[in-house]
């Protein structure tokens, strides 16, 4: 495994029913999840998943309902056993682990926050804060200033002797991200995180959750059925649909370059000029017969340059690269071409 790769994925499939290793052959003859269930009565969870996640990276798995996503997500930490299949981390196959190597590995490597919070009722927020490392057999005052910590870093100061009935949603799931965050692990699993949350908590707690990557740098499993959610977190995303990964790539390669009609339905409505960078869309070639005073960056959006070449009344802008060195020019041509597609739609 290179060392970029945290997660190495290889050939995971998961059926459900009784006899899953019997009829694993039809899935490995090309049977899909809707014939396999008509056919055989299994329901196929995952088909044949190769997948590498890289080391500090938030990495977002996405799809519909039904399309595999948190199915996926609990085979890293073998909450479920897959029918063929392996996951490599740090150069140890998890599902070849026996139970007392297992135990460790989900106490000490793995975190994960929950959809619907997971929190215990009759323990305050402190408490709640503390159960993960009181799991690795860390107590007394190193566990509560070690939760302390993270309890501040979140917003909850002033609330470690409430009860989770006394917090809101968007409260209880800080609790929540405090306690995963305080275990100190290398693999943080967030399992449709904020997808009960109100829409501007929401949007609050993914802006949180981007400041602390950037303190912490820890490899991140993000599901989702999102797509603005998964734009506007993920370095990379993974796409499933029925069981199956139809692509995985940047935000930037998937909006620009969909792999199949699915992927294609799943981005044609989000508005590219707020996501593209304008890395993803320069031409080489400067454009002759004309000036300009501006200058934008790679990782500037495509409407940050439109604003840009607006307000000075300028035909094109120079990309320069973190360097300093011009990489491409962005014209307003280029700019119309890219949001054409909305207009269509």
């Amino acid at each position: 495994m290179t060392q970029d790769i945290k997660i190495k994925i290889s050939n995971l499939t998961k059926i459900f029913g009784p006899n899953a290793t019997s009829v694993l052959k039809h899935v490995e003859n090309g049977m899909g999840k809707d014939d396999l269930l008509k056919e055989h009565k299994h329901v196929l969870g995952l088909s044949n998943i190769n997948l590498d996640l890289k080391n500090k990276n938030i990495e977002v798995i996405m799809g519909l309902s039904g399309s595999g996503k948190s199915t996926l997500i609990r085979h890293i930490n073998r909450l479920i056993e897959p029918t063929a299949g392996s996951i490599t981390i740090g150069g140890e196959d998890v599902i070849q682990m026996p139970p007392e190597q297992l135990r460790k590995f989900r106490q000490q490597k793995t975190a994960m926050v929950f959809q619907s919070f997971a929190l215990l009722p009759h323990k305050t927020v402190l408490d709640n804060v503390c159960y993960g490392i009181h799991l690795q057999g860390i107590e007394g005052e190193e566990a509560n200033a070690r939760a302390q910590r993270w309890i501040d870093r979140v917003g909850l100061t002033g609330y470690e002797d409430r009860y989770p009935t006394q917090l809101s949603g968007g409260m209880q799931q800080r609790v929540g991200l405090a306690r995963a965050l305080t275990c100190d692990t290398e693999i943080l699993m967030m399992d449709e995180a904020f997808s009960a949350l109100d829409p501007l908590i929401r949007s609050d707690m993914q802006d949180l959750l981007l400041q602390l990557q950037d303190e912490l740098h820890k490899t991140i499993v993000f599901i989702t059925h999102d797509l603005d959610e998964a734009l506007k977190i993920g370095d990379q995303i993974a796409i499933l649909n029925g069981g199956e990964l139809v692509q995985h790539g940047s935000p930037q390669d998937i909006l620009m370059n969909p792999a199949d009609q699915y992927v294609t339905d799943f981005v044609k409505k989000v508005n590219r000029s707020h996501v593209l960078h304008a890395e993803s869309v320069m031409i080489s070639a400067k454009p002759s017969g004309a000036s300009t005073n501006v200058i934008v960056k790679e990782s500037d959006t495509i409407d940050n340059v439109l604003c840009e070449l607006l307000r000075s009344d300028s035909d094109y802008a120079v990309v320069r690269n973190e360097s300093g060195s011009d990489t491409g020019y962005l014209t307003k041509r280029c700019i119309a071409q890219v949001v054409k597609p909305l207009a269509e739609d």
